[in-house]
């Protein structure tokens, strides 16, 4: 074999190797580099799910409706508002779980777990119902949040957490 192919033969090694190594790393580059998903590029909805033993569980979804491709992670913020936008009681508590960066291309959804206790269970004296008519619901890392129609009864009481979410993940 000469110098000239084994060189050829070498670098053409080196490529497929190179090209292989790389493979595996433009997933994490490219949840590095995306932009963070804003409320520009989402539509944020809420499903109910399930209920029981005084509590009832739905999912947030944000549902990238842009074109481009962008990133999120974490927990966003939850709270109930009135029919003018007010907050009544406490802002959801945070339930422990997986925090993954999630690369959402267009059409790609993520998805919080939303627990609700229902205002029922506490005395009148200590939560102080009030009519709910939506979520506010604020994405990780925005600086404003949207608001999700969501007809209950909450408590104007921020002593007492009736909602807890869990960070985004895959639906």
């Amino acid at each position: 074999m000469s110098t000239r192919t084994f060189l050829a033969t070498g670098a053409a090694a080196l490529t497929v190797a190179a090209s292989a190594l790389a493979g595996p790393l433009v997933g994490p580059a490219s949840a590095a580099t995306a932009p963070f998903c804003g409320p520009e590029n989402l539509v944020t909805a809420y499903h109910a799910t399930d209920a029981g033993a005084g509590h009832r569980y739905g999912r947030i979804v944000l549902r990238n409706t842009s074109d481009q491709t962008c990133r999120t992670h974490g927990y966003g913020g939850v709270a109930y508002v009135d029919d003018i936008g007010r907050q009544i009681g406490a802002s959801a508590t945070r339930t422990p779980g997986p925090d993954p960066v999630l690369v959402l291309e267009p059409g790609q959804k993520a998805v919080s777990v939303l627990d609700e206790v229902v205002a029922q269970n506490y005395p009148k004296a200590t939560c102080h119902p009030r009519k709910v008519t939506s979520l506010q619901v604020i994405g990780p890392d925005w600086e404003v949040g949207r608001f999700v129609a969501h007809r209950t009864t909450g408590c104007a009481s921020t002593k007492v957490h009736l909602l807890a979410h869990k960070p985004y993940t895959r639906p």
